[in-house]
């Protein structure tokens, strides 16, 4: 493996069958959809909806500032979330861990739709925003590697990464049903729609979480977990054992993913504010782009994944990084032309083609550079604080750029900077598609 193998060697796994392969998949898929619906319900209402209805007294560029800045402070609890969760994953259950997630940004986006307004009870509405975001920031922290997980350690091991997409794909998945959401409710009147019909989507996560909970709990532990598990040689502090024995891979996938992440974020959340506040265009002409983006990568990121089992990880990485640092400044000049298919075209070709190749493959990525001992805190941590180097300051990045310059060009230049540290830390991991989980 890439980490340090730690002195104590592991057991073979038990032998995987199919069914539990495919059980692993659509639970991890589940799961993880119902998560991302909920992460990106509120990052697509922090765009067009919170402005009004939770910073309205702030005007208008500051309102829109401090929303996406509610936004990105979950970013901040996700690495504590990753470190809690990964303890609980490693030493007791994989299982209850991604139970308690779920609870937790479900429950949390269902009480974001009960909130009152700030015209109701003024600055106590953003503050009971905010605290609620951060509760989605930790149990977001502690999902993704848990899920993540759930499938590479039950995954045959030469399509590993096809499998493993399962975890990724609730990433457009959960995009796809948000942002249809808010795009159906957004079609009533305005003032209907910021009165009342902005709730409904956060309600309905109550429905979504009910469902997950089913699923999940009929699953059991992954065997890879389980084989350490009976063998006794869980560790007593997993975070310890990745600082000790995992520096070097865990450094470089903290940044391994800028580009991605930035990237994404642009592409999915600030483009509607882009759209709608600086180019004064209908929100509607994003909100397309990013239903067809989702919907195509349904189908686009198992192809990167299967791509990846024959040719290798680091060269479809490679390859997506590389088309975000070449897109970024045709990005901005195809908003820029104010023509509704070019704009959706935009956004469609910078998700399929740059996140797709990269986004497609974290899961196998991220769990295929750390022993089974201690996975769930190493990939999590890492995954976890690339958002916070990442993707926290994205979408204010990106506002503060346009504000100061008056062109989306200057974002441009700030995507191709972070793909540079991306590709230069692709380089540098370890390929890792064709080594055995259990080899330490």
């Amino acid at each position: 493996m890439a980490a340090e193998a730690p002195p104590a060697t592991s057991p073979a796994a038990p032998v995987l069958s199919h069914s539990t392969a495919m059980r692993a998949a659509r639970a991890s898929f589940t799961g993880t959809a119902i998560e991302w619906y909920d992460y990106f319900l509120y990052g697509s209402a922090a765009a067009v909806v919170f402005p009004h209805v939770f910073f309205a007294e702030l005007g208008d560029t500051a309102s829109v500032l401090a929303s996406l800045a509610s936004f990105g402070v979950a970013f901040f609890f996700r690495p504590l979330g990753g470190i809690l969760f990964g303890h609980l994953g490693d030493r007791l259950s994989r299982k209850q861990a991604l139970v308690t997630t779920l609870l937790l940004m479900g429950l949390g986006t269902f009480a974001i739709g009960c909130l009152p307004t700030v015209g109701q009870v003024g600055l106590l509405a953003p503050i009971l925003l905010i605290v609620l975001r951060m509760i989605q920031g930790v149990g977001l922290g502690g999902e993704w590697g848990g899920a993540a997980l759930l499938v590479v350690e039950t995954a045959p091991a030469r399509r590993r990464g096809l499998y493993a997409s399962a975890c990724q794909l609730g990433v457009p998945a959960g995009q796809l049903a948000s942002s249809g959401m808010l795009a159906v409710f957004s079609l009533l009147p305005e003032e209907d729609f910021l009165g009342w019909g902005w709730r409904v989507p956060f309600l309905f996560s109550g429905v979504l979480v009910i469902v997950g909970l089913y699923i999940r709990a009929r699953l059991p532990e992954p065997p890879e977990f389980q084989a350490i598990k009976e063998a006794n040689e869980q560790p007593k502090l997993p975070i310890a054992e990745v600082l000790r024995h995992a520096k070097k891979p865990t450094l470089l996938l903290i940044f391994v993913q800028a580009a991605a992440t930035i990237g994404y974020y642009l592409f999915t959340v600030y483009s509607l504010s882009y759209v709608k506040n600086t180019l004064h265009l209908p929100q509607s002409w994003a909100l397309t782009g990013v239903l067809i983006g989702a919907a195509i990568l349904l189908f686009a990121m198992p192809a990167w994944a299967a791509l990846s089992d024959r040719v290798g990880r680091r060269p479809v990485y490679f390859a997506g990084t590389l088309f975000l640092a070449l897109f970024a400044v045709p990005f901005f000049w195809l908003l820029d032309t104010r023509d509704p298919v070019l704009i959706a075209l935009a956004i469609v070709l910078a998700l399929v083609f740059g996140y797709g190749p990269t986004g497609a493959l974290n899961s196998a990525l991220y769990a295929e550079q750390y022993p089974t001992r201690y996975r769930y805190t190493g990939a999590s941590v890492a995954y976890q604080f690339s958002s916070v180097v990442a993707g926290a300051p994205a979408a204010l990045v990106a506002t503060a750029l346009v504000t100061a310059t008056g062109t989306g060009l200057s974002v441009a230049w700030y995507v191709i900077g972070a793909a540079v540290i991306s590709l230069a830390c692709i380089a540098a991991l370890t390929e890792t598609s064709r080594i055995p989980l259990t080899k330490e």
